[in-house]
């Protein structure tokens, strides 16, 4: 018999002890290196929301989100709260609840701060969650960037409506190979380096930049924020992809004949 969700709040003090709940290795750097990411983002208001449904140890799913005006994406979403992820696992434990709890869980938060709403971006390629969940819970598309990408609002009270950033004025800066990334995401931390490697290995020169305020992953040039892949102006990846995926890039888009 399943047992009853738990739900816990990552907090300043507690965090360290229940660590990422999306990456499995809690001694791995891209996880430490996240959870010092983490330090500075609780100060700003951060919540982690977690739920723990067989293993007191292992997360089942979690929330991740924080006020508009901090948010890590290129969204303009002052006033409102704003979610960066939602993630449930494994898949036994989808299509049960899990997710509508912790979305009802920020919804209750940003009422309860007198937000005029939740907002998030939702992608339908599969690294992050799809408007499916959010529509289940009263969210609206009122912003969007083919193919992939949606800013979805559940609105509280009256007010501005959020909306994307113009990032492509961005890309013209971006000469050669550069990868743009943020620590919001520790599987991104995680390939950065693995990456770079492909890069070496095939004589390309790639720069490698991180986002280190708000303010820059606000004006990253790219819809998702947290990574981008760019070669001379053009986006050749919007999320972050496998050692495999790069070397394809590499022939088709760098190395063309």
């Amino acid at each position: 018999m399943t047992k009853k969700p738990k739900v816990v709040t990552l907090n300043s003090k507690n965090y360290k002890k229940y660590g990422c709940p999306c990456f499995l290795n809690p001694k791995h750097e891209a996880h430490l290196e996240k959870l010092k990411w983490l330090k500075n983002r609780f100060r700003e208001g951060m919540v982690i929301k977690v739920i723990y449904i067989e293993d007191k140890k292992k997360g089942n799913a979690f929330i991740e989100y924080t006020d508009g005006k901090n948010a890590w994406r290129p969204v303009d979403a002052k006033g409102y709260m704003f979610i960066h992820c939602i993630w449930v696992s494994p898949n036994k434990f989808k299509n049960k609840g899990n997710g509508s709890l912790l979305i009802k869980e920020c919804i209750d938060d940003a009422k309860k701060k007198g937000m005029l709403g939740v907002a998030v971006v939702t992608s339908e390629g599969g690294f992050m969650a799809g408007k499916g969940v959010f529509e289940k819970n009263g969210f609206k598309s009122i912003d969007e960037i083919k193919p992939l990408y949606h800013l979805m609002v559940k609105s509280i009270k009256k007010g501005p409506i959020p909306k994307f950033k113009i990032w492509e004025k961005q890309l013209a800066k971006y000469k050669g190979l550069h990868i743009v990334y943020s620590k919001q995401c520790p599987w991104i931390i995680r390939s950065i380096e693995v990456l770079a490697d492909v890069a070496k290995k095939n004589k390309l020169k790639l720069k490698v930049k991180e986002l280190k305020t708000v303010k820059q992953a606000q004006n990253a040039p790219c819809p998702y924020g947290t990574f981008c892949l760019i070669n001379d102006g053009k986006i050749l990846a919007d999320h972050y992809i496998s050692k495999r995926r790069f070397e394809n890039i590499i022939k088709k888009d760098i190395r063309k004949k």
